[in-house]
């Protein structure tokens, strides 16, 4: 194995390993996944979200998105209405109890990932997305829709007040 590759597979390693905790660490102090934790994140930067607006800034399919806000809603975190302007649209807000639930959590990996890739120059980020579909692509990993972090694996939650 090249260098290049060892380096390669060690760097996506760390990512891993640091969701992975991350996770484990959002179950145990907020009771929630990193995934739905870093929706509700998402969904505190705006007063309220459609699901749609609420996929694009988790970069999720909205049908994703869905499953977790789905939880969120079930556990009062999240509150699902008619939007003021439009009768026809639902919108997302967070609760006082979500509030408080995330006042109270770890930052997640999620969030220091996407911190990073900001960081990043676009030039760079196009490199690495390119790369990225690249490796997926060559790798037969294409064929499924991502899902937010560990959502799809994770157990169920812990209740916490």
């Amino acid at each position: 194995m090249s260098s290049d590759t060892g380096d390669i597979i060690n760097g996506l390693r760390t990512i891993v390993q640091a969701l992975r905790v991350s996770s484990r660490q959002a179950e145990k102090t907020a009771g929630l996944s990193g995934a739905q934790l870093f929706v509700l994140a998402q969904l505190a930067t705006a007063e309220t979200l459609s699901l749609n607006e609420l996929a694009v800034r988790t970069h999720t399919h909205q049908s994703s998105v869905s499953v977790v806000v789905a939880k969120l809603v079930e556990e009062k975190l999240i509150d699902r209405a008619r939007s003021k302007s439009d009768a026809r649209q639902l919108v997302l807000s967070l609760t006082a109890k979500g509030r408080k639930r995330l006042e109270q959590a770890p930052k997640t990996a999620q969030d220091m990932l996407f911190e990073g890739l900001q960081k990043m120059a676009p030039r760079e980020r196009k490199t690495l997305a390119q790369s990225l579909g690249k490796l997926i692509a060559t790798s037969g990993m294409s064929n499924k829709e991502p899902q937010l972090f560990f959502e799809a694996a994770s157990r169920k939650k812990i209740k916490k007040s």
